[in-house]
């Protein structure tokens, strides 16, 4: 499939793949048959490589040590990543480029920089048990007291928080000129007042787990504020806009894994005299699911194009719905073909097929629903046209 990447692009791609093949995918069915875990020297080798590649400061500016690497180029690796099971791949945490636009330098000391190293790493703690997709549901609140806040609410799926060393937590403003709007916080993990309520167990075997976080008035320092009270969603929407993007992209590579996987299983297959790939019924799966898998590409690194000419915010929003919406439904569809041609092996743990059809799903729900990036889409069509919200 030829895309307009970039040379930069092709360069990380086939660097990521190489990663991939020979130090996660062989991996995935100890993890998977260990709850997601690895044997410790295995899981720090891969974080040391990561590092040692870059990878968590590919979105972090130059000056600060990072890479500054284009979405174009971002995509690429993510897509790769994309292609292992078991979230072998998040063996790095991320240096976004908006905590150097909003974090004061004591901050990017403190916590920011220390991801790039694999000194610390860091969990958000947005979701709430009535607040999925519209952050602005959220009841957890900040009230000042002195010098600080007082944080209390309770969080849900708190992303890899059993391995962080503190959390990223958004909360509304409780009283004063700015009461009702959001903020975000540094949060360090050991502080007096947070509460592991539980860990749910979810339909993934991964590493990191998502647990439910409660907050009994815990005293933040004022200088864990994120830039200023009311900015929160502004920068959560940030955040949004690029793990959508790279959500799609990895949607992209598990696709692409799993067309691989079946063609080469449907070659080897034979029933009745001949190999299943020859059977119309096989071929009709295969073609639909490359079809798609083309057509998700083709959006997925349009948008990081789009972002990378810098169009303006609001397209951009729309674009990464788009995108997310389409490749997150696209390899759903991908990974229960592939389980059909399997057809008994692609419902065993050890088959990628079966892994996948699990992982996937959760790509329609986290940073935000399918139906939410309808509504997202469907309201800048309608306020901005086609021009305004595909950036044509």
């Amino acid at each position: 499939m030829s895309l307009p990447l970039t040379g930069e692009a092709l360069e990380w791609s086939n660097r990521m793949r190489t990663f991939v093949d020979e130090e996660l995918i062989p991996n995935e069915v100890e993890a998977e048959m260990n709850g997601g875990t690895l044997p410790e020297e295995k899981r720090q080798r891969h974080r040391r490589m990561a590092v040692e590649m870059g990878l968590a400061g590919m979105d972090a500016p130059k000056e600060y040590g990072g890479l500054a690497l284009p979405n174009m180029a971002q995509v690429a690796i993510y897509e790769q990543i994309g292609r292992c099971t078991n979230a072998l791949g998040w063996c790095f945490g991320e240096s976004h480029k908006w905590f150097f636009d909003a974090c004061t330098p004591e901050q990017l000391r403190k916590y920011i920089i220390p991801i790039m190293r694999n000194e610390k790493q860091e969990a958000y703690a947005i979701t709430e048990e009535g607040a999925g997709s519209d952050v602005d549901d959220i009841v957890t609140s900040a009230r000042r007291d002195g010098n600080g806040y007082r944080i209390t609410g309770e969080k849900w799926h708190v992303t890899s928080a059993n391995l962080a060393d503190f959390f990223v937590l958004q909360a509304k403003i409780a009283e004063g000129p700015n009461a009702g709007t959001h903020a975000l916080f540094f949060i360090d993990k050991d502080s007096e007042g947070i509460e592991l309520v539980r860990i749910p167990r979810y339909t993934h075997t991964y590493n990191d787990e998502h647990p439910i976080y409660r907050f009994n008035n815990v005293f933040v320092p004022a200088e864990n504020l994120i830039g200023e009270e009311g900015a929160g969603m502004q920068f959560t929407h940030t955040w949004f806009r690029r793990e959508r993007l790279m959500i799609a992209a990895r949607s992209c590579g598990a696709a692409q894994r799993l067309i691989d996987e079946a063609m080469a299983f449907a070659k080897a297959r034979v029933i009745s005299g001949q190999p299943i790939a020859e059977y119309q019924a096989i071929q009709f799966m295969l073609a639909d699911s490359i079809t798609e898998l083309w057509a998700a590409r083709l959006m997925t690194y349009n948008c990081a194009a789009a972002h990378d000419r810098g169009e303006d915010t609001k397209s951009l929003h729309a674009l990464c719905s788009m995108t997310k919406l389409y490749a997150s439904e696209m390899v759903g569809r991908v990974a229960d073909r592939a389980v059909q041609i399997f057809g008994g092996r692609g419902y065993m743990r050890e088959n990628v097929a079966e892994r996948f059809y699990r992982e996937v799903r959760v790509d329609r729900i986290w940073e935000g629903t399918s139906e939410i990036q309808r509504i997202i889409i469907a309201r800048s069509l309608l306020k901005r046209g086609i021009e305004g919200t595909t950036a044509l």
